[in-house]
């Protein structure tokens, strides 16, 4: 960039930047300890002079953008670490899924594509007698709001706003089909209640709702939620760890679309393989 360039683009980003903190130049001479009228030269709009590196910096930090920013190298204003902290995030994540948390990504991924790897079989399709077994052992003000954050989700999806792709290790169905592993304690009527409801809702939100079963044996998922093309959230138990920046968001929706590509039952015939299980 031509030195003139720079300089002007400097002087407009130091008064844009100055202007949103609601700095006069006497306040920005105080905090950058300097003379009011080295910061006045600095605004000249006839001055076509950068200001030294420990100037620069000085200034930078008094208003909290970045000195990449101040001199045109970057279009991004905050501090490297503030960037850092903006593209992972760590969330609380409850026992309960009544996180509203949850809903507001939901609604903030409105219109794009929604990808999901669930725990355990996917929370937004769960009946409320699984929920009333999968909650027996926590506080019982959890159940309505953890139920009611469902029925919220559901509506959403619902709605049409989002489509909706979930990839499931096809164990998990079996599981509970079967009554073993997670589902050992469930009786019967719960678990097969609960494989229904999700079939018919596949059935009868197809395409919109499509779910994929994927053999654990060749590929492996932790839990994962895609929202969009701008945010990721992976759930370690305790919280969620959030991405925002694209190109992790895009390494974790290639990682989906891996699970899909690899799926041992397509979303077409998810709702068959689930009655076919039911059956025997």
């Amino acid at each position: 960039m031509d030195k003139r360039h720079r300089a002007s683009l400097f002087r407009e980003r130091l008064m844009e930047a100055m202007t949103l903190k609601g700095v006069t130049k006497s306040g920005l001479s105080r905090a950058a300890n300097v003379d009011r009228s080295t910061v006045g030269q600095l605004l000249k709009s006839d001055h076509a002079r950068l200001p030294n590196a420990q100037l620069t910096a000085d200034v930078a930090a008094s208003l909290g953008v970045s000195t990449d920013w101040l001199l045109g190298l970057t279009n991004r204003p905050e501090t490297p670490g503030d960037i850092v902290a903006a593209a992972l995030s760590l969330s609380p994540a409850e026992r309960t899924s009544a996180d509203e948390q949850l809903l507001e990504w939901h609604h903030e991924a409105a219109g794009y594509k929604v990808r999901h790897v669930p725990a355990t079989l996917p929370d937004i399709l769960k009946t409320k007698h699984m929920l009333e077994w999968e909650y027996a052992t926590v506080q019982e003000r959890r159940l309505p709001e953890a139920y009611n954050a469902m029925q919220d989700q559901l509506e959403w999806l619902s709605s049409g706003v989002s489509d909706y792709e979930i990839a499931l290790p096809i164990h998990e169905i079996e599981a509970c089909a079967a009554g073993t592993a997670y589902y050992k304690d469930a009786e019967e009527n719960i678990r097969h209640e609960q494989l229904k409801f999700i079939a018919d809702q596949c059935d009868q939100m197809f395409p919109r709702l499509r779910i994929f079963l994927f053999d654990a044996h060749r590929v492996f998922s932790s839990p994962v939620t895609i929202f969009g093309p701008n945010l990721a959230v992976v759930y370690v138990g305790q919280c969620y760890l959030a991405f925002r920046e694209v190109e992790r968001v895009k390494a974790l929706s290639g990682h989906f679309d891996w699970l899909v590509r690899e799926a041992v039952v397509d979303a077409r015939n998810v709702p068959s393989y689930i009655r076919s299980l039911l059956a025997s």
